[in-house]
């Protein structure tokens, strides 16, 4: 902002006398600020049932949903999150759940890692 001022400043000097209005710097109102994008990160999450797994195709879209072991709540943890892999189960796995490899901002990744240790994740199709 300084420099906008030492700017407008120095081109405004001896067009006082002569102000034919070509030579007026204006300021700069609003500085640019920089975006950063949102990062995106491939998070592996464990569905409680394997069957709806076996449903999903890479590019689907899907919200998981967290239901409570003890106090039976659902909170949804991620919304339309994108299905990157589906990685081939394994029979004697299936009994646990199933496997799933989503494409989801950082942040997201954070909440699906917890509410996987805490709570049974589903998933529905969007």
């Amino acid at each position: 902002m300084v420099t906008a001022a030492a700017l407008v400043s120095a081109g405004s000097r001896g067009t006082e006398a002569r102000d034919t209005g070509a030579s007026r710097v204006r300021p700069v109102v609003d500085p640019v600020r920089e975006r950063r994008s949102v990062e995106m990160v491939t998070a592996p999450v464990r569905i409680a049932d394997g069957a709806t797994v076996r449903l999903l195709r890479a590019g689907d879209r899907v919200d998981v949903i967290a239901a409570e072991r003890s106090a039976g709540d659902a909170r949804v943890v991620a919304r339309g999150a994108r299905v990157a892999k589906v990685p081939e189960s394994l029979d004697s796995v299936a009994e646990g759940g199933a496997l799933v490899v989503l494409s989801v901002p950082r942040g997201t990744a954070t909440r699906l890692a917890g509410a996987g240790a805490t709570s049974r994740l589903a998933v529905t199709l969007c």
